[in-house]
């Protein structure tokens, strides 16, 4: 009888011990329990959406973190940084090197401004600031106190814009005085000159008997 085939370990050829193995009915069911847990997830979501109770889980045994509600912005976002600029692209996976608009909590990026709005401002970021969705409920003392802080606001608003006012319409009267005085300085200034063309006339004035013989008595009245 012939001896078998003898491979390079000096194992038969057919041996394929070495080989990792795998429990096909363990990884079953396991993927038959995470999609029933899937399933049933989703169904208790929808419930939640609907305002009814969860039919599988209980939300009392589930030990989710407690997060903030829901604050405005104190910081001021700033999208034309790199605008009318140039800049170097890389090919890498690193995402704070990628163009576009990196968030540094849920680092990711994104292409372009009016989704990078929609991200901060979206569920999934807000979960990274450790916030929820919920916005706090204001009470009547808190609404009263806005109040107050607006109308207070706006009564100091009127009094800048008051105060602008006042100060043109110095300024227009001031220049108004100015043009006045020049006016009248202008007035007095042609007043002199004629009062002086007036005087050297009358003394540089030809003796009226001796124009008469020299014939220039014809340029006066013919009134007798």
């Amino acid at each position: 009888m012939a001896e078998s085939k003898r491979g390079v370990y000096e194992k038969a050829t057919h041996d394929t011990s070495f080989r990792r193995t795998w429990d096909k009915e363990e990884f079953e069911r396991r993927a038959r329990e995470r999609a029933r847990q899937e399933r049933e997830q989703q169904e208790d979501e929808d419930r939640k959406r609907k305002g009814l109770k969860p039919k599988y889980s209980d939300e009392s045994s589930i030990a989710e973190p407690p997060r903030d509600l829901l604050r405005a912005r104190t910081e001021r976002v700033i999208l034309d940084a790199n605008l009318n600029k140039t800049q170097v692209v890389q090919s890498t996976s690193i995402a704070s090197k990628q163009p576009g608009f990196y968030c540094k909590e849920c680092d990711c990026v994104v292409k372009d401004s009016v989704n990078y709005l929609d991200h901060i401002n979206g569920k999934k970021h807000q979960r990274a600031l450790g916030m929820s969705m919920k916005v706090e409920r204001s009470t009547i003392d808190q609404i009263k106190a806005k109040f107050e802080h607006l109308k207070k606001k706006k009564e100091e608003e009127q009094q800048i814009y008051d105060l602008d006012a006042q100060i043109e319409k110095a300024q227009k009267q001031e220049e108004e005085e100015k043009r006045r005085k020049k006016e009248r300085k202008k007035a007095k200034k042609k007043s002199e000159s004629r009062k002086n063309d007036k005087e050297e006339g009358v003394d540089d004035g030809i003796d009226p008997e001796m124009a008469k013989l020299m014939g220039f008595g014809g340029f006066g009245s013919t009134k007798s």
